[in-house]
């Protein structure tokens, strides 16, 4: 963990400089982690999606093919990420969060942004969309690093926090009316994850961590439709059929695969039976073709990512650097612990993707692009 009182003086600490990718800490490994992933939710999102694209597009290859798009995006997102020194990404901080903020504004605006299911989260036409709460993920460890570095060992922990808090809370209040509750858990996960690992204090942070649970508790009550799809996940089937549906849904696809699974291309639940099963279910539609083998491998290679991450974080060549790899190691894994654990019925179903895995557009482009800034830290290691 880096001490706010002497940055300079940290033994993890390597002079900044490019070394040669074999030597990087981490480098390879991280590179194949992430292509591993990538691969993964190709072959699932055209197993999980081919039947709803078969009746919705008339051809099997919709979602496939728009997923090896936005994969080929991402994939260049990936190595200008990688490409570029980390370090230069950080005069952006701040007009960025600008301009994440300004587009967080205009998902809210009538005839602007785009709702659906409802909920306004996305911008732009039917064909091309964005969605800002993911490129504020981005923005924010971006905008935490930056801060947490210049201020560490200046003051007291009260003046090295209070912008980044002042930003976690507008971004929260900004994602959380859209409604987005899953996105809001994630940011505040990398805003802690990164004020842990500069060294600031436990206590006011565990202080600010119930303090936000209070909040969201007591804003889950004050509406009674919120606060029941809130606690569906503790018993589904007493609901089955409305706030409970998805995850009822999920629990038999997964149960049905067993442990070996039925095979690709073989789930009942990718038949229209789990909504959302290219998306935010896909480990569900997984857990049912490759079963609790091909479930815990995934989960293992989150778990990797974690391990991976923190190896990078500890060995990065400042601290600015070791900021933004913790920050970004929190994001990947933290969201991956929501996904799948609300898929699995530990957590309420909160709507974020599997990073890597998840269909999707802007979400997985904006992953990659992080996962090349953090395989950048990793080759200076």
């Amino acid at each position: 963990m880096l001490t706010a009182d002497r940055p300079a003086s940290l033994p993890t600490f390597r002079r900044p400089g490019r070394r040669p990718a074999a030597t990087g800490g981490g480098f390879w490994l991280l590179v194949v982690l992430v292509a591993l992933l990538c691969l993964t939710g190709v072959v699932m999102v055209l197993s999980a999606s081919s039947i709803t694209s078969l009746r919705q597009f008339g051809t099997p290859w919709h979602f496939f093919e728009r997923e090896l798009l936005w994969m080929a995006i991402g994939l260049g997102g990936f190595v200008v990420a990688l490409r570029v020194d980390h370090r230069r990404w950080r005069p952006l901080a701040r007009p960025a969060m600008v301009v994440s903020v300004v587009l967080l504004f205009a998902v809210l605006v009538p005839g602007v942004g785009v709702r659906a299911a409802g909920a306004s989260r996305w911008l732009g036409t039917s064909s091309l969309q964005i969605q800002p709460s993911e490129i504020a993920k981005l923005c924010l460890v971006l905008f935490a690093a930056d801060v947490l570095d210049r201020r560490g060992g200046t003051r007291d922990w009260r003046y090295q926090m209070a912008p980044v808090l002042a930003v976690l809370a507008l971004l929260v209040l900004l994602v959380i009316v859209q409604p987005d509750m899953g996105t809001s858990m994630v940011l505040a996960l990398i805003a802690m994850a990164m004020m842990i690992t500069a060294g600031l204090p436990l206590r006011p942070l565990a202080g600010l961590v119930a303090a936000g649970v209070g909040c969201g508790m007591l804003m889950a009550v004050a509406a009674p439709y919120r606060w029941r799809r809130l606690t569906a996940f503790l018993h589904p089937f007493k609901d089955a059929s409305n706030t409970g549906y998805q995850s009822v849904q999920a629990l038999l696809a997964m149960s049905h695969g067993q442990v070996l699974g039925d095979g690709l291309g073989s789930s009942i639940a990718s038949y229209g039976y789990l909504p959302n099963a290219q998306t935010d279910f896909i480990f569900a539609v997984i857990g049912e073709e490759t079963g609790m083998v091909g479930g815990l491998l995934l989960s293992g290679l989150f778990l990797t990512v974690g391990l991976v991450g923190t190896r990078v974080a500890c060995r990065a060549p400042s601290r600015y650097a070791a900021l933004v790899a913790a920050g970004i190691t929190a994001w990947l894994v933290g969201q991956a612990a929501i996904n799948i654990g609300a898929v699995v019925g530990l957590f309420p179903v909160t709507g974020v993707p599997l990073p890597f895995v998840s269909f999707g557009g802007s979400a997985l482009v904006i992953t990659m692009f992080a996962a090349g800034m953090l395989a950048n830290i990793a080759r200076q290691s």
